[in-house]
């Protein structure tokens, strides 16, 4: 079965956007050894996972080129196939995208089922709390900005009581700690 991973940015104080959706808290320029990590986190995912929201900004933006990232980082965001998880849309508007709707277990475990590499959710943030809810993720990837809010959207949602066994943690030189999750099941 696959697994699958979220990789998330967060701030200190567990929000991954402000109140308004904003994400002008996040440290940018990111050192090489961050994306040394994140690639090998990617290595073997061959499906990417996102909300309808996150997508309609998210697939545009990577189609385009995104300024500061290499061509192999957007080759490979525009390359790995995506499904969008959207109660809302009936069919994609986007090449190497397809749209996945109703249950949202079901359709997740469907998509753990088939055969392939691992699959990673980036957002947005009513799918990741979706998510952590429903307790469908192997691994959480929390990428927390040395940064404070101190209201906005949390990555956890309120009554998502879940345990988490830490499995590493990783200080990046451009100030991001990475700290990567696995939840504990019975």
């Amino acid at each position: 079965m696959r697994k699958f991973k979220l990789q998330v940015q967060t701030t200190v104080d567990g929000y991954m956007a402000g109140p308004n959706g904003e994400m002008d808290w996040m440290t940018f320029p990111w050192t090489g050894d961050i994306n040394g990590y994140i690639e090998a986190l990617t290595a073997q995912v061959d499906c990417i996972v996102l909300g309808r929201k996150l997508a309609e900004g998210f697939i545009p933006t990577w189609a385009a080129g995104p300024e500061g990232e290499t061509q192999e980082s957007i080759d490979w965001m525009n390359n790995t196939p995506k499904v969008v998880i959207s109660n809302s849309l009936t069919e994609s508007p986007w090449e190497n995208a397809v749209v996945a709707n109703g249950d949202l277990a079901e359709t997740v475990n469907r998509l753990k089922s088939e055969p392939g590499g691992d699959m990673i959710a980036y957002g947005g943030g009513t799918l990741v709390s979706s998510l952590i809810a429903e307790g469908l993720l192997d691994e959480l990837h929390l990428f927390m900005n040395p940064t404070a809010i101190g209201t906005g959207m949390p990555v956890f949602p309120a009554g998502a009581y879940q345990q988490l066994r830490l499995v590493g943690a990783r200080a990046f030189d451009c100030g991001i700690t990475g700290l990567h999750f696995e939840p504990k099941r019975s």
